[in-house]
């Protein structure tokens, strides 16, 4: 029985290091990429910014209250891509295929993913790690979490602006697409390593060329 007992807490001790290991060195290369997409990305997202202020009257970033890790929740920040008054009724809605609200420059950067950049800025400030689960509003986070189990899992890894569920799965707007990401991302965190880190930002290069699942 000791000698289990020895060999178990050994296997945690292993666990604990390799996963140690991993978050420390994907967190330098999150700096590393960020810093380097912020620098090479600035003139374009001054562009953004005066093509939104031109397009619809309301400010150029949008701050979203999301979950992060452990629960934690923070300010994601994306361009806005959506009229001001696009939640009026101050009710949360998923974004719908064809979506009225979304405007004409905003079409454009969900298209091609430019309303995510300012989030390389979430990376920075640590909310947000480059790859990971996508962080969802606390609205539907509490609504999913009552209907599907282990939803709440995806908060043991920092969120992240691309992921496994995002390069394998479609734009998902209801509980049975949050169901099957769930099982996408369980994967990920399960075998999260740089090298899945690195195959993730590759095919994420390929989901922006082809413009598949943006809404």
């Amino acid at each position: 029985m000791m000698m289990k007992n020895i060999m178990a807490d050994q296997a945690v001790s292993l666990r604990w290091e390799r996963h140690w290991s991993v978050d420390f060195f994907k967190r330098l290369t999150d700096l590393l990429i960020a810093c380097s997409l912020i620098a090479l990305t600035l003139p374009l997202m001054l562009i953004v910014a005066l093509a939104i202020k031109c397009d619809s009257p309301g400010p150029v970033f949008y701050r979203q209250e999301r979950v992060g890790l452990s629960g934690r929740r923070f300010a994601l920040l994306k361009f806005r891509s959506m009229r001001q008054d696009a939640e009026a009724d101050g009710r949360p809605v998923w974004a719908a295929a064809l979506d009225d609200r979304i405007t004409r420059v905003g079409g454009f950067m969900r298209g091609t993913r430019i309303d995510e950049l300012p989030q390389l800025f979430n990376v920075l400030r640590g909310d947000m790690s480059l790859v990971g689960p996508r962080p969802e509003r606390p609205y539907f986070v509490d609504q999913l979490g009552k209907i599907i189990p282990a939803y709440d899992d995806r908060h043991t890894v920092l969120p992240g602006i691309t992921g496994w569920a995002q390069v394998n799965y479609p734009y998902g707007a209801s509980v049975e697409d949050a169901r099957q990401k769930l099982a996408y991302d369980l994967y990920y965190i399960a075998n999260r390593s740089i090298l899945l880190d690195l195959r993730i930002l590759r095919a994420t290069v390929g989901v922006v060329i082809f413009r598949r699942g943006a809404r």
